[in-house]
């Protein structure tokens, strides 16, 4: 897959680095062409990418990857970002500065919808609570900002899932135990998979009661220039008080709130990166 890059700027900026021989931008250009690739890539691919030669890469890749910054596939030939990169990325969405700009949208947001909203990313293969403004209802659930949930059962880690590409979905529900929660969760794979594609076209993630007993849920996605999910934006309510369609018809305004979201957190479009093949 190949991703649209109108930012000229952008590529002139890179060839102008690269050019100049500066080896730590080099090597950031390089981590983040594997970053926000749409699939595993190769050292060929990012060597045409780079415009730099292979054996100089090769080095920068394999330091990169001693210090958890990229991972192999097992192939040996493809590249993922690593576990360290992925931290870099939640520490900079947690970065207090920018909390406070995201606070502000969602304090904002709740009192207009009257419910708890969540400010969410993938951490692995977990669903990690940024940030939340809760509603001041009396009944509400109480999750604390650095809580991991699972990703089959909830809003925003269903919409992880349905945002990956197949490949990518196959890798990370292959090793994703399906925990039944409530008597609603989806533990059957093929069921699931099914949940999953209807998520995809809609554009929505959903918890009909699947993770709490009792508590129903919607998530979009906060996106970056390419249009790629980058983090998700949630809103949960108990069920006695709002069913889920109550919650779909709030999705338009999540929208709204997600697009500035993703305006404050100035997420810079990459240059295209062609995916192995």
């Amino acid at each position: 897959m190949e991703r649209k890059d109108s930012k000229k700027n952008v590529e002139a900026m890179d060839s102008e680095a690269l050019g100049n021989g500066d080896r730590s931008l080099r090597a950031l250009l390089a981590l983040e062409a594997v970053v926000c690739a749409s699939e595993p890539v190769t050292l060929a691919q990012l060597s045409d990418r780079l415009q730099a030669p292979k054996a100089t890469l090769l080095r920068m890749l394999t330091a990169l990857e001693r210090h958890g910054y990229l991972i192999r596939e097992l192939d040996e030939k493809t590249y993922l970002p690593g576990p360290h990169a992925r931290q870099l990325g939640l520490h900079a969405l947690r970065n207090q500065a920018v909390l406070q700009r995201h606070r502000l949208i969602l304090e904002e947001l709740v009192a207009e919808l009257g419910e708890t909203c969540n400010l969410t990313a993938l951490d692995g293969n977990q669903v990690l609570y940024i940030d939340r403004v809760e509603t001041r209802e009396p009944l509400r659930l109480h999750v604390e900002p650095g809580t991991h949930v699972p990703l089959h059962c909830t809003a925003s880690g269903k919409l992880y899932l349905a945002s990956m590409s197949a490949s990518q979905r196959q890798r990370m529900l292959a090793h994703l135990p399906l925990t039944r929660q409530t008597d609603r969760t989806l533990t059957d794979a093929a069921l699931l998979e099914t949940e999953l594609e209807r998520i995809k076209a809609r554009g929505v993630g959903i918890d009909s009661e699947e993770f709490v007993r009792g508590m129903a849920a919607v998530a979009v996605p906060i996106t970056d220039a390419a249009g790629h999910c980058v983090a998700a934006l949630a809103c949960h309510a108990p069920t006695a008080r709002k069913s889920l369609n109550d919650l779909l018809d709030c999705v338009p305004r999540l929208r709204e709130a997600a697009a500035l979201l993703a305006e404050s957190m100035t997420v810079r479009e990459a240059s295209p990166v062609k995916a192995a093949s």
